[in-house]
């Protein structure tokens, strides 16, 4: 027999518990609802008819006081629906009799309604004599007999009503107390045949648990007596195949293995930097000593419990990245690297990680260095102090320069030849772009040092696109560019550093035209999109490699080919403008060919 007929017939009994419970249970609510429908079917209406008939012979009643009154029109406006409303119900009654004793109430009910019908019609009609004394001779004794016999049926059936309803209260409490029982009784079986299907199935995953425990122990020469034929036998068969060549491969292999591991231990010790090994559910499976003395990992507790709080953050945020499955680690600058205190001087640790792959392909851990870059932050220190001190020393002598040429040029110092002329200009040509290498200098100064300090106020977009393409139209114009600008409505304010974006936009848009074939066009256009304004600056050059897209941003970094002069830090200057903003910038292609940098300025709320 299969595991799958095994399963079926340990879950037999309890589906025969299922099924004779439904049945006890549909039949007592089939009992509990026939009674209730037979109260409503036999007696309500019954009910219902004898008290609208008593409502109506006393409105008739009250009619026949307004004819004594002399209030004929309103004696008659009252008592002929009512005439109308009780013959109605009594034929309804006449209709429902269910009762013992309710056929002769009705008929005679029947009758003393029809002999005060004719005593209330003699008693409209009567035009003289003492209206006050016929009422009370005829006409008040036919309605008494009349309401009497209404309620003589009303009681009929209310009475019947009270006797079917606790006819109904015992049938309920015999079924409660046969499902009571049937359900222990169904259950106590069920419980005991399915206890007992279930062991004997159970019988043999025993022995298998027993046979894993003895191998985690360490024992491979265990095996998994099971006689069964189903599945869990086929199993059993199959483990003891697994155990037997897990131990030949220990015996053939656990010499190279422990070597393999001694030497890798080795290696990691070797390296200055802390290394940790975590495992996919974040257990430590390797540190170096190095890593040990930092991070005090203690068995079975969070690896980096004991790290100062901010290389803890650090560090459960790399690891989520590498276990998520985004891949190795890497980070953009020192500017990630985490400063951790010291006996002598905080050491600054850049995080780097590796996922460790299993031989399917899935993630089973992650390797993390810890580098240590306070020297090399060091000497990025001095070396950004060295360039803010050669930057200001070259401003003096290059405006002194600058001017010089210019006064030459416009002929302060005396006449110049037509020769002389192109020299000097091409010498001003060359001091502007000195101008500019140190201005971005100096701003890469500022930004290195934390003192990228903006002054956002309110301006629309609408301002900010106009200025850009009326400063850069002469450029434009020059190289026979097309520069449009676009705004999308509706226009938005946006808070901004007016100088500092249009720094932002000159940088993007001098690079458009740059690469932009003669001819083409370059726009520049801001839109709405949610809380922010996006600018874009499209156009139709060759555009950036997929794989280039992401260095662009960095400092000192010119694509091969590219045109143009200067040291690679505008478009490094443009993102650390716009993230001091709090916005963001990018690049993507554009439709058609070439290069959309975009970037985002919040909007004034």
């Amino acid at each position: 027999m299969s595991l799958r007929a095994k399963l079926l017939l340990a879950l037999a009994p309890l589906a025969l518990v299922l099924v004779v419970l439904g049945t006890v249970s549909v039949q007592g609510m089939r009992s509990l609802g026939e009674g209730s429908q037979l109260i409503l079917k036999d007696n309500y209406r019954s009910v219902l008819a004898a008290q609208s008939m008593k409502e109506a012979i006393e409105r008739i009643d009250s009619a026949a006081l307004f004819l004594v009154a002399g209030r004929r029109e309103q004696a008659l406006a009252q008592a002929n629906p009512n005439l109308a409303a009780f013959e109605a119900q009594l034929k309804a009654q006449e209709s429902n009799i269910t009762e013992p004793g309710e056929a002769e109430a009705t008929r005679d009910l029947r009758r003393v309604w029809n002999e005060y019908r004719d005593e209330f019609e003699r008693f409209s009609a009567a035009a003289g004599g003492d209206p006050g004394a016929a009422y009370f001779e005829r006409v008040f004794p036919a309605f008494s007999r009349v309401k009497a016999a209404a309620d003589r049926i009303l009681f009929i059936n209310q009475d019947a009503m009270v006797m079917k309803s606790e006819r109904a209260r015992r049938a309920a409490q015999r079924g409660t107390a046969l499902m009571i029982a049937a359900t222990l009784a169904a259950f106590l079986v069920g419980l005991f045949a399915s206890g007992a299907v279930t062991t004997r199935l159970l019988r043999p995953l025993g022995v298998l648990t027993l046979a894993v425990r003895r191998i985690a122990q360490g024992d491979l020469h265990v095996r998994a007596d099971v006689q069964v034929r189903d599945e869990i036998g086929q199993l059993a068969r199959e483990f003891n195949t697994m155990v037997a060549r897990l131990d030949e491969y220990r015996r053939s292999s656990l010499g190279e293995l422990l070597q393999a591991q001694q030497a890798a231990q080795a290696a990691i010790d070797s390296l200055p930097d802390p290394v940790v090994v975590l495992a996919a559910d974040g257990a430590v499976l390797n540190v170096n000593s190095s890593a040990e003395a930092l991070l005090k990992p203690a068995p079975g507790t969070d690896p980096f419990a004991a790290a100062p709080p901010d290389l803890r953050a650090v560090l459960e945020r790399v690891r989520a990245h590498v276990l998520a499955g985004k891949g190795p680690y890497l980070p953009r600058g020192y500017e990630e690297a985490v400063a951790v205190p010291g006996p002598d001087m905080a050491r600054h640790l850049l995080p780097r990680a590796t996922p460790l792959y299993s031989g399917e392909g899935g993630i089973q851990g992650a390797t993390i260095v810890l580098q240590d870059v306070t020297r090399l932050m060091r000497f990025d220190e001095l070396k950004n102090d060295l360039v803010a001190t050669v930057a200001h020393e070259f401003r003096t002598p290059l405006t002194s320069l600058r001017m010089a040429v210019h006064l030459c040029i416009e002929g302060a110092a005396g006449p110049i030849t037509e020769k002389q002329a192109d020299l000097l200009q091409a010498a001003r040509g060359d001091c502007e772009r000195l101008q500019a290498i140190v201005d971005d200098l100096l701003d890469l100064s500022r930004i290195q040092s934390g003192r990228v300090v903006v002054s956002p106020v309110p301006i629309p977009a609408k301002t900010l696109v106009d200025g850009a393409t009326a400063e850069q139209a002469a450029a434009a114009e020059a190289v026979g560019v097309d520069l449009v600008g676009t705004v999308v409505e509706p226009v938005l304010p946006v808070r901004a550093d007016p100088e500092r974006v249009s720094l932002v936009l000159s940088n993007l848009i001098q690079n458009a035209i740059r690469y932009s074939p003669q001819g083409a066009a370059v726009e520049l256009r801001a839109e709405p999109d949610g809380g922010v304004v996006r600018f874009t600056v499209t156009d139709h050059g060759p555009g950036i490699p997929p794989d280039q897209r992401q260095r662009v941003f960095e400092k000192f970094v010119r694509l091969p080919g590219a045109k143009g002069h200067g040291l690679g830090l505008g478009l490094y200057i443009s993102r650390e403008i716009v993230l001091a903003h709090g916005g963001d910038l990018g690049v993507a292609d554009a439709p058609g060919g070439g290069s959309r940098f975009w970037f985002t300025l919040p909007v004034v709320s």
